[in-house]
């Protein structure tokens, strides 16, 4: 079992060497790094403390470090600019910020919880919905209120053309008295009618009343 270390704090100026803590600090609060196995890389910071990362990043903290070596201490004089340096000796996906989730986000995989649940005009959950119901209840659980009814819902946020949808936007068809949320890739996730659970159902331009996007 290998171990590699990033221990030249003298050859780490100090804007790389605060990167790197405040990274690794964010990352483990946030989730960035994968599940740590025994098998396990420690970048250690004289000072600071230790910090683990999977081993398979490894080869990057090694030419990540002889980077900034060949920085700060050029052969026969010659300056090497920063830019200079191969993006790839970067650590990618160990520091990368997390895409920060919004109520869109939440309110989809909220509803995709819900996909096989029957249909029942009126009801807005936990077990049972209608379209609305479907939609009101999801939003909820990412603390967003709407109102109840797909003709309310048609008014909500801020109108988007079909070509910009994204997933999580409401989505009002059927004249007006039906509404669902775009999935991504031309799906629709609605609760159907009576008969047909949650489920995804095909979405075509022509079938669109208007689409809003909900902002927490």
């Amino acid at each position: 079992m290998g171990k590699h270390s990033l221990q030249r704090e003298s050859r780490l100026p100090s804007s790389v060497k605060g990167a790197i803590v405040m990274g690794a600090m964010a990352a483990t609060t946030t989730g960035a790094f994968p599940a740590i196995t025994a098998q396990a890389a420690t970048i250690e910071i004289p000072g600071i403390g230790n910090f683990d990362v999977p081993d398979q990043f490894a080869p990057q903290v090694d030419q990540f470090n002889e980077a900034v070596d060949v920085l700060q201490h050029p052969q026969g004089g010659l300056q090497i600019a920063p830019q200079a340096v191969d993006p790839a000796f970067s650590l990618p996906g160990i520091f990368a910020p997390q895409k920060q989730h919004t109520a869109a986000d939440i309110a989809l995989e909220a509803a995709q919880t819900k996909v096989g649940a029957q249909y029942s005009w009126g009801a807005s959950g936990p077990y049972s919905f209608d379209c609305s119901g479907l939609v009101q209840w999801a939003y909820k659980q990412a603390g967003v209120e709407l109102p109840r009814t797909s003709f309310e819902q048609s008014n909500v946020g801020a109108p988007v053309a079909f070509e910009n949808l994204q997933p999580g936007d409401i989505v009002i068809t059927n004249g007006g008295g039906h509404v669902g949320m775009y999935a991504g890739d031309g799906k629709l996730l609605n609760a159907v009618q009576t008969g047909t659970p949650v489920s995804y159902t095909n979405l075509r331009p022509d079938m669109v009343v208007t689409a809003r996007r909900v902002a927490a």
